[in-house]
């Protein structure tokens, strides 16, 4: 850190970061990285340093860098009506359109989108509704929503006691007692080496029974999932997993929220993970690829069944009181509107299929055999290198040893950013869905270097 950076200075002795540790940075202890510019995959600090950014923000800017079609979108929305609110009707062109095009991809039986501005908030509503419906259909015990360990759903205090994370919940008060959690589909690390994937597999869903069956299914309301596991570790279902979980969920008469911040338009190669993976969710969240976070905007998804419930319940009890003051935000809509265009324009579903397999296949070849790597797991642009300290007996390196982060550093000294997920020596990967199979060439070799920094 230079003495007279007074950019530097204002930021440690000013700025809030999330995620951080807050006494180390506020001492100087930490690196600072400015970020000024980016352009495809790419991003610019302002000490010049060109990075790949192979991890596209936080899973976000799926269409990459420097697409002036959302910036000009953004631009124009603003100078013709910058804000109005969305409440008791009013709408603007921008977030009527966009909540069409968004349906168009959605699953079948959705009816309704709700706008919000991010994930976060987007599960704030969706419980909300779910504890609104079961107190309209006269079932006022049936609250409780259940979650998975590993999954993440936000920060907030709902969100963040659905989130299974223990970073989340430590010196929080965090989890709130309406929400439960059940095991995780993370095969790699199932309680016994032996299980197959079908073994595994029914081991979840019993799980899940057993858990229904103790609190009572008259008190448990919806069960919340992200297609795939993302910051929990970046972990695909094992097969045969979402059918499992929703035959239990359907003979219990629990409603299905995917959260599909992640992987909603195109992450996996499709639209949406729940047509990935044949999920039939009741609401469903986005975020994060609804405007390639050229500005914040995220939504609820109704289906049918639910939107009935809610109607019925605004004939009985008047105008419903939820609402944010940026609901459907006119600018966040029209980059929203923009966005899904260049998704469409550009072929960038069929790119994530594409390049993704390439660069999932190419990792796997390049690091499937080191001494110190567990497992190599991805579907679409979502793929995880898992760091072990012995392979064959599945040991884990300790947590003091922070070898993840250590192969993530060695990486960004190298010009390529991963991301080293909690709870594990995970690195994680998400690049922009524009990712060229050169540039996937370029993450998997840098990869492989830093794992031989830090692993031999």
């Amino acid at each position: 850190m230079l003495t007279n950076d007074v950019l530097d200075r204002w930021d440690r002795e000013n700025f809030f970061h999330p995620s951080t540790h807050l006494a180390q940075h506020a001492r100087g202890e930490t690196p600072n990285r400015i970020v000024t510019g980016g352009k495809g995959v790419f991003i610019e600090d302002r000490d010049g340093n060109r990075l790949l950014d192979a991890f596209a923000g936080l899973y976000c800017v799926n269409v990459g860098y420097g697409r002036s079609e959302i910036a000009e979108a953004i631009a124009a929305q603003a100078k013709e009506l910058a804000y109005y609110h969305a409440y008791v009707g009013h709408g603007t062109e921008a977030s009527i359109t966009l909540a069409k095009m968004v349906l168009e991809r959605a699953p079948k039986n959705m009816s309704k989108v709700y706008f919000g501005l991010g994930g976060s908030d987007a599960n704030e509503t969706n419980v909300k509704l779910v504890w609104y419906y079961n107190n309209i259909l006269g079932r006022p015990r049936k609250k409780k929503i259940i979650s998975r360990w590993r999954g993440y759903h936000g920060s907030g205090l709902v969100t963040g006691s659905l989130t299974g994370l223990a970073t989340f919940h430590n010196k929080f008060d965090l989890p709130l007692s309406q929400v439960i959690h059940t095991e995780a589909p993370y095969y790699y690390r199932r309680p016994e080496l032996g299980m197959s994937e079908a073994d595994f597999v029914a081991f979840c869903a019993d799980e899940l029974e057993k858990l229904i069956a103790r609190e009572g299914a008259d008190t448990i309301a919806a069960f919340i999932g992200e297609p795939v596991l993302g910051t929990g570790g970046i972990v695909p279902p094992p097969s045969g997993y979402w059918a499992a979980i929703q035959k239990v969920l359907k003979e219990h008469d629990i409603l299905l929220i995917a959260d599909e911040v992640v992987t909603g338009f195109g992450r996996l190669g499709s639209m949406f993970g729940s047509d990935h993976y044949g999920i039939e969710p009741d609401i469903i969240t986005i975020a994060k690829g609804l405007t390639s976070a050229y500005a914040p905007l995220s939504g609820s998804i109704v289906g049918d069944k639910v939107w009935k419930v809610l109607e019925q319940g605004t004939d009985e009890n008047g105008p419903i009181g939820h609402g944010w003051t940026y609901s459907a935000h006119p600018i966040g809509a029209a980059a929203g509107v923009a966005n899904l265009k260049l998704i469409d324009e550009l072929g960038l579903v069929e790119n994530a299929r594409e390049t993704g397999a390439y660069f999932n296949h190419a990792m796997k070849d390049a690091l499937g055999g080191h001494a110190h790597v567990g497992e190599i797991r991805g579907e679409g642009l979502l793929c995880a290198v898992e760091f072990v300290q012995e392979r064959g007996t599945r040991t884990f390196f300790e947590s003091d040893r922070k070898v993840g982060p250590s192969v993530a550093a060695a990486l960004a000294r190298r010009g390529v950013i991963g991301r080293a997920m909690p709870q594990g020596d995970i690195l994680g990967f998400a690049p922009p869905l524009c990712l060229t199979r050169a540039e996937a060439d370029e993450v998997v070799g840098k990869t492989v270097e830093a794992v031989v920094e830090v692993l031999g």
